[in-house]
This record gives C-alpha cells, sequence and structure tokens, in this order.
C-alpha cells in the first residue's frame, strides 16, 4: 500500500511541474543568440490571458528590472527591444502574486557570428537544427559544431540537424566560420517530462492491477471473527 501511494504522490508530483508553469515566456524571432542591433519580441502568454504578468530580466548589471524601466518598450503582454551586448542576460515573466515563468537565457553579441539554437528546452525524440550565422555574409557557410569544447562534425552549408535527441544531447554548443569567428556558447536544454510521466503511470496502474487482496488496509471495523 506505501508502494502504491509513493507511486501516487511522484506521478501527482511530475504532472504538476509539468502542467502548471502559469505562463510562458516566448522569443521571437526564437534564437537565444543575437546580434548587436538586433530586434527582439519577447511576449509572457498564458492559455486563458496575458494580463498581471510583468517581463523581468537580470543582466551583468546585476540589478532586477521589469520592461520599460530603462529598457524595452512594452506593448501589451509583449516587449520590444532593440539589442546590445548590455542586454545579454536572463529574462523571465512575474505575477503579482509571485508566481513565475520559465526562464530564457539571452545572448547579444558585438561579434559576427551567433549560433542560432532552441531557446526554449526540446523535448526527448525531437530533431534540433543548429544555425551557424554571420552578421554581413549568407548563412551557408561552411562552420564546425561543438559540444562541451569537443567537434561534432563540419558542416559544409552552416546548418546541423541533431535526430531524436536525448538527455545526452544536452550541453553546451558554439559554432566556427573560418576566417570570420566563433560564436558565443549557449546551453540546449532537453526535457523528459513526458516520458517519465508514462513511466509512473505505467508503474502505478501495473501495481493497482497485480495488488495482492492482503496488501489493502484492513480496518478494525472490517475484521470478522468466528463466533
Amino acid at each position: 500500500m506505501k508502494e502504491t501511494s509513493v507511486l501516487c504522490l511522484l506521478f501527482l508530483i511530475s504532472l504538476l511541474s509539468c502542467t502548471t508553469n502559469q505562463a510562458r515566456l516566448t522569443v521571437s524571432p526564437s534564437s537565444s543568440q543575437f546580434f548587436k542591433g538586433d530586434f527582439v519580441s519577447l511576449s509572457c502568454e498564458e492559455d486563458d490571458s496575458s494580463a498581471g504578468w510583468t517581463l523581468r530580466r537580470n543582466t551583468s548589471k546585476g540589478n532586477i528590472t521589469q520592461c520599460g524601466d530603462g529598457w524595452g518598450k512594452p506593448v501589451g503582454s509583449s516587449c520590444n527591444i532593440t539589442l546590445f551586448p548590455l542586454d545579454s542576460g536572463v529574462y523571465w515573466c512575474e505575477s503579482r502574486e509571485g508566481p513565475i515563468s520559465n526562464m530564457v537565457n539571452l545572448t547579444v553579441t558585438g561579434g559576427s557570428v551567433i549560433l542560432q539554437s532552441p531557446v526554449l528546452p526540446v523535448m526527448e525524440g525531437d530533431d534540433v537544427t543548429l544555425l551557424c550565422k554571420t552578421k554581413t555574409t549568407p548563412s551557408n557557410l561552411p562552420a564546425a559544431f561543438y559540444k562541451d569544447g569537443s567537434l561534432i562534425r563540419k558542416q559544409p552549408t552552416g546548418h546541423m540537424t541533431i535526430q531524436h535527441v536525448s538527455r545526452s544531447d544536452e550541453g553546451l554548443y558554439k559554432c566556427d566560420i573560418s576566417g570570420h569567428g566563433e560564436s558565443p556558447s549557449s546551453w540546449i536544454t532537453v526535457t523528459v517530462c513526458v516520458v517519465v510521466l508514462l513511466v509512473l503511470l505505467v508503474l502505478l496502474v501495473r501495481r493497482c492491477v497485480h495488488r495482492k487482496p492482503e496488501d489493502q488496509d484492513v480496518g478494525e471495523d472490517d475484521v470478522i471473527t468466528d463466533i
């Protein structure tokens, strides 16, 4: 009985952690790296309503401020920003009641190469495409891609696709274009939340189906004595 209770608790905790984000921060265009002078729009999105959420950030200056407080232009539930290197940092949505959304880490470089990679966590099993991009030339130049400092492969067109990503693909990625330079590094997160839920659900169902009669709780009122 205790084992079944633990499985129920784990399932509920996992379900809540996967589904109860009060809001989601989205980035358009979707990328974790940008060139100096690029334009980006950050939005706080909810299933029902976007009211009551404020976009905040923490940059290298070390102070937490909100959109419109010396940076960005609030437009409804969005914040439009023309980016500069000092805008690099962590961004999130926050409500008056305290809950916060997912966090995204944006990097703005004054260099000539960036790596376009998913800004939000990717689901295990999905395909992920990375693009090594220069600011002043076409984006189909040969590029070398690195993970955690080690060369993965060189691609003739500047694109690299990781098929059916798993947790082992999680890490710090960057790219290099000969004659142009190296991009900053960005972390790619792989989430397995759905897989965890399915495993816990299967274990819970199997436990409930195969429970033996003696595993059930028996109260004092349920005890039958011979007369």
